[in-house]
């Protein structure tokens, strides 16, 4: 597939600058594919859409306040976004700017971040142990303090960088049952989700069960490649509850659907269902495009992408490039928002 079939044309007022209050009154485009029919209704009547017996897989991964101001002992500025655990202390991040950076350099706080942190923290919070591409570097923890417990303290939200409003409330980029803290980003699809929203679905029947994927640098970095089979997908690492797995499958059996809630929750899904004994914790480099068989996913909850995202590669996947092309035609003539904080497209 070319990169460039992901391309299209978005009008920059529908790029949503901030969540609707409340969460579940997004707008909510339908696609059946059965009928290759579209309709438009509201985030509130989504249990109308789903049936008893069917599983509704959600990401439970928590954004941490990954991104940091940091500074060169010679005074010059970088900003770290710590994109994920590497070992004990050790993280990998992106580094900005990258360019004049070396191995062993020490980074500092500055001061009147550093004012605000416990006494302690006396030298050099960070080390630069290993650069390896594209901006990333293996990052260790001097501070003495553990990384979330620094990163809650100094660290922003990272949000992304079309979002240009500052954010009023950081938990509005948290999901609703956010646990897991490890991602960069948040699994945007399940912010529509509110508690009397859950309850709601929990009471038709409906199965919900969860997984883990911590989101890391691609979510931040574009396809820079005119092919698309050319682009290298990072690893993100991935857990699957055995109680999750075991629903999953006996939902299957008994005829009911399975609903992902995001392409995050797809992407564990797939790298689990895909090959019979395939772990259920790991490193997951699964990439979705066009032409591959789905083994465990019937329909599918997500936001609207941006182009030449492999998000959007993986939504055209599931169901048919010319399909979304019209689905994306057609919220871009009605008005939807799009990306992280915009509204959402059921896939059925």
């Amino acid at each position: 597939m070319l990169t460039s079939e992901l391309d299209y044309t978005l009008p920059q007022e529908l790029i949503a600058q901030h969540p609707v209050v409340p969460r579940d009154h997004s707008r909510l485009l339908v696609f059946d594919r059965a009928s290759a029919k579209i309709s438009h209704h509201r985030l509130v009547e989504l249990p109308t859409f789903l049936h008893p017996g069917d599983t509704l897989v959600y990401n439970d991964s928590r954004v941490i306040r990954a991104r940091v101001k940091a500074q060169r002992l010679t005074g010059g500025r970088v900003e770290l976004l710590f994109l994920r655990r590497r070992g004990p202390g050790l993280w990998e991040a992106l580094a900005k700017p990258s360019g004049r950076l070396h191995p062993g350099e020490s980074l500092d706080i500055p001061a009147e971040i550093k004012d605000s942190l416990p006494a302690h923290l006396a030298g050099p919070a960070f080390q630069l142990i290993e650069h390896q591409d594209a901006g990333r570097w293996l990052v260790k923890n001097l501070s003495g303090l553990p990384t979330e417990e620094l990163l809650e303290a100094l660290g922003e939200m990272p949000l992304p960088p079309y979002i240009k409003e500052a954010l009023a409330e950081p938990e509005s980029y948290q999901t609703v049952y956010a646990s897991e803290p490890g991602s960069a980003a948040a699994p945007t699809a399940g912010l529509h989700f509110t508690a009397e929203l859950i309850d709601h679905i929990r009471d038709l029947g409906v199965d919900m069960e969860p997984v883990t994927l911590h989101i890391g640098l691609d979510t931040f970095r574009p396809v820079a490649v005119d092919d698309l089979d050319l682009h290298q997908i990072h690893r993100e690492h991935y857990r699957m509850p055995e109680r999750t797995f075991e629903a999953v499958a006996a939902g299957r059996r008994r005829g009911g659907r399975v609903v992902a809630v995001g392409t995050t929750s797809v992407r564990v899904l797939e790298t689990v269902f895909a090959a019979p004994g395939a772990p259920l914790e790991g490193e997951s480099g699964l990439f979705i495009t066009p032409g591959h068989e789905f083994h465990a996913v019937d329909a599918l909850l997500t936001n609207f992408h941006l182009p030449r995202s492999t998000l959007l590669a993986l939504v055209m996947a599931f169901a048919g490039v010319d399909e979304i092309r019209r689905v994306y035609s057609e919220a871009i003539r009605e008005r939807y928002r799009f990306f992280s904080f915009g509204d959402a497209l059921l896939i059925t």
